[in-house]
């Protein structure tokens, strides 16, 4: 009993905030016990990693607690929004791992959101007003100065509903009217300082087409939305605490429309719950300075791998167990925070060496001739393609006289711990035979172009008694059977750790070096093969995944992360 007891106690300790709030609601019974929530996305944009710890919350809560979670697109802007934002939204959050229960969208309820809208015109609760948007922003006041009443605030009824008609019609204006409610222009929260409710939009809708010319706000579209559907837990970011209030209010006012507050059952409605948004050191995360760096191509699109985006980290080689592992990782709070990127990379270097294939390449190559070895001699090694995982099985790489070893490995005049190729010095070739490097050759510049050694032909890996110590092992890929590539190693994107935080242009903070390619690589016959998706580990150099603009004759990888978190170090100098 006791161990139980300790079991639960430290269960009910591991839950974050949001969800203890979830739990105490389900124990007072609210809602008859029901858990709905649900993902929200505005499909102006693709989704980013800050989207996904959203993702795991929202269908996180609902699964832990049996409930549903719905995403509903918050289609509300048609001047940002396009089929091509939902559909690659619905592909993160499958990559993920999440399903959901429906797919909302705000665009469903524009009829009962105007219906609503124009009963609280006739309620005296909400106004046409012309003035223009810079007129209403300094009649709003300050946080401690009240704001002025528009003169159009007690403007008659009817003149207001035929007004609000009229913002409805391909004769309308931009910007020329809008709805606000009337609700409290000395109110501390500025949010209730006559917010806007709709605005006049000229452009086509992605679903609607040309019916609406006149959108709701984000702020009357949400809560309400939310309330049609049924959601008993809205979970948002902490941006969203000032308008919480304005969020119950219109939900209020909603019962009293549909009837709900005089018929006493008013035991049902939506919680917001805010929780810190995640933010990452070396990046942005606003949507609008994504677009930027995509629409200026200061990178090749959403998908590059050295954006945030989950189509970008995905064709990096993160795989979606290490990006929810992370978001675990760092919990949810009420405080914003600045994560490093190190912990980030850290959980997916954690995750694919449980699940990467071990293969060889290299990516500044140098020759290596095995002098007596025979020259017309092939022979298939065996590698292990994982470690970590006795089911993973093996493949063979082909082994002959001529091979590539990395640049880096071999040095001709070597220090006392150099535990690679130095002439004189034995090392291991990884799953073959041990070799003693007799020499090199170089050319008129001095370059080292070629390097000779013997092999032991009794100290092939796995063979009896082969298994003599030599304390260096490097990795090879034959000559006469490999594949030619190029590679792609990607740095921080930018050259700050906050650009977020910096008064500076961000685009004055790229980092120039984020982007370098090899395109002198060779890779064994088997790692050519690898499809995007497919994990890999490059061995000694790090993790990479095929790229799609590659193929079976020219493969192009991107690197995902090294095997060792070196960026900590070279900041460290």
């Amino acid at each position: 009993m006791t161990n139980k007891t300790e079991a639960e106690t430290e269960e009910k300790h591991s839950l974050s905030f949001v969800e203890q709030l979830v739990e105490e609601d389900l124990a007072a019974g609210k809602n008859d016990g029901r858990i709905q929530t649900r993902f929200p996305p505005e499909p102006n944009g693709y989704l980013h990693i800050g989207h996904a710890k959203a993702i795991c919350m929202d269908f996180g809560v609902a699964e832990r607690y049996n409930g549903i979670c719905n995403l509903r697109f918050d289609d509300t802007n048609p001047s940002k929004e396009n089929t091509e934002y939902v559909e690659n939204i619905l592909n993160d959050i499958k990559w993920l791992g999440f399903k959901w229960g429906h797919i909302y969208y705000a665009s469903d309820y524009f009829q009962q959101l105007w219906d609503f809208a124009i009963w609280m015109i006739k309620q005296g609760r909400a106004y046409v007003d012309e003035q223009t948007s810079e007129q209403i922003a300094e009649q709003k006041g300050t946080p401690t100065t009240p704001g002025v009443a528009s003169p159009y605030r007690d403007r008659p009824i009817e003149e207001s509903l035929s007004l609000f008609q009229k913002m409805n019609t391909p004769e309308a204006i931009e910007g020329s009217m809008v709805l606000r409610a009337k609700l409290d222009m000395a109110n501390p929260n500025m949010h209730f300082r006559d917010p806007i409710m709709y605005r006049i939009i000229q452009t086509p809708h992605h679903r609607t087409g040309t019916k609406w010319h006149c959108y709701p706000m984000y702020d009357f579209a949400h809560g309400q939305s939310d309330y049609f559907e049924g959601v008993t837990h809205s979970i948002c970011t902490l941006e969203f605490v000032p308008h919480r209030p304005l969020y119950d209010k219109f939900v209020d006012f909603l019962k009293e429309y549909d009837g709900t507050a005089a018929k006493g059952l008013d035991n049902y409605r939506p919680r917001q719950i805010e929780f810190n948004r995640l933010n990452l050191t070396y990046t942005v995360m606003s949507k609008r300075k994504l677009h930027t760096l995509v629409d200026e191509h200061f990178v090749n699109g959403w998908d590059d791998p050295r954006m945030p985006t989950l189509c970008g980290m995905r064709r990096r080689g993160y795989s979606p167990e290490s990006i929810r592992n992370f978001i675990k990782s760092i919990g949810y709070t009420k405080f914003d925070a600045l994560n490093d990127m190190a912990l980030l990379e850290a959980a997916v270097r954690e995750d694919l060496n449980k699940r990467a294939t071990r293969v060889s390449a290299v990516l500044d190559p140098v020759k290596l001739v095995i002098t007596n070895y025979p020259e017309d001699q092939r022979e298939e090694m065996e590698a292990i393609n994982n470690p970590e995982d006795a089911t993973a099985g093996s493949h063979t790489i082909t082994f002959t006289r001529n091979l590539w070893i990395e640049r880096a490995d071999f040095m001709e005049d070597a220090p006392k711990k150099f535990f690679r190729m130095t002439p004189g010095k034995e090392v291991r070739l990884k799953n073959a035979y041990i070799v003693k490097c007799t020499g090199c050759t170089k050319d008129a510049d001095g370059n080292v172009v070629e390097i000779q050694a013997e092999y032991d032909p009794l100290s092939k890996s796995g063979m009896e008694g082969a298994n003599r110590k030599v304390k260096g092992t490097l990795h090879w890929v034959s000559a006469d059977a490999c594949i030619k590539a190029e590679v792609r190693e990607y740095d921080r994107l930018f050259n700050v750790e906050n650009p977020s935080a910096d008064e500076r242009d961000f685009r004055e903070l790229l980092n120039p070096e984020s982007l370098h390619v090899y395109d002198n690589c060779y890779v064994e016959q088997f790692a050519a093969e690898r499809k995007p998706g497919e994990y890999l580990q490059f061995q000694r150099v790090g993790y990479f995944m095929a790229d799609p603009d590659g193929n079976a004759e020219h493969p192009v990888f991107n690197k995902t992360v090294g095997l060792k978190d070196t960026w900590a170090k070279q900041m460290s100098k």
